[in-house]
């Protein structure tokens, strides 16, 4: 159905936190400062290669395979020299840079055939104390929170809030059919510093033909139920600035956000 987006209510197996990205070697010989670290990169030089890579993409869904390449090599290239600071889901004031409206602009699998040795690989990736599977990512385009999937290729971007006071996160898309908004705490995970263990508990549709909102919030609690846990997965931040965020998911995805909602063209 190419007119809307197509929605799919399911809850089998663990899913994604937020699920819901073209590459050159790094110079190994341009080393940040600890200032430039410590302040999270508050804008590389490669970023604006990564947004015009990622352009004209659907959301990453018509991305051919040189282009999900280019699209890690830069990602590398950032998350390695400019790593976030490892208290940024600790410190308050770090944790400010999270705060707010992100909006995706662009999804892949974190690792393809052509990947090089200097591929990311996630630490401790089962999270084993919170019973949290980790499954390749391959809806390309589409944004996924506990068995529930979101196709967000047809340029209906979708937007990720933190609310780090009440360590909370939504997501909201317009679909074909109405706004779907999927929301949950998160917690700092007790493996990874910069990984957040997210814990879904609030999905609405607020339907676009008739003024009703239809409240599917059970079925976090149903999932909760038979997994033993509500944590249904996790989304680690590689790499953070005033302007763009990438992220990797628990299901091998890769992401990137942007503060302006038409930083990037569909």
């Amino acid at each position: 159905m190419k007119s809307s987006p197509l929605l799919l209510l399911s809850v089998v197996g663990a899913s994604e936190a937020f699920s819901s990205l073209n590459i050159q070697l790094p110079n190994f010989f341009n080393f940040p400062s600890p200032l430039q670290k410590s302040t999270a990169a508050n804008s590389a030089p490669n970023e604006s290669e990564l947004l015009s890579t990622i352009a004209f993409t659907a959301n990453g869904k018509n991305a051919n395979l040189a282009t999900q390449s280019r699209v890690l090599t830069l990602v590398r290239q950032l998350e390695t020299t400019y790593p976030p600071i490892s208290t940024l889901l600790s410190d308050p004031n770090e944790a400010a840079k999270l705060d707010g409206d992100w909006f995706l602009q662009y999804t892949q699998p974190s690792e393809i055939d052509e990947a090089t040795d200097d591929k990311w690989v996630a630490e401790e990736a089962s999270e084993g104390d919170a019973r949290i599977d980790t499954r390749q990512f391959n809806a390309a385009g589409s944004v996924t929170a506990s068995g529930i999937a979101v196709d967000t290729s047809d340029g209906n971007v979708a937007k990720q809030s933190f609310q780090i006071d009440q360590s909370r996160v939504t997501n909201e898309v317009m679909t074909g059919i109405g706004q779907v908004t999927v929301s949950g705490t998160y917690r700092q995970s007790k493996k990874v510093p910069l990984r957040a263990v997210v814990a879904f508990d609030t999905v609405r549709i607020a339907l676009n033909a008739l003024p009703l909102t239809l409240d599917l919030s059970f079925l976090f609690a149903i999932r909760g139920a038979i997994k033993g846990t509500n944590e249904a997965g996790w989304v680690e931040t590689t790499y953070l600035s005033d302007d763009l965020r990438i992220g990797r998911g628990n299901k091998g995805s890769l992401f990137v956000l942007t503060r302006e909602r038409d930083a990037v063209k569909p």
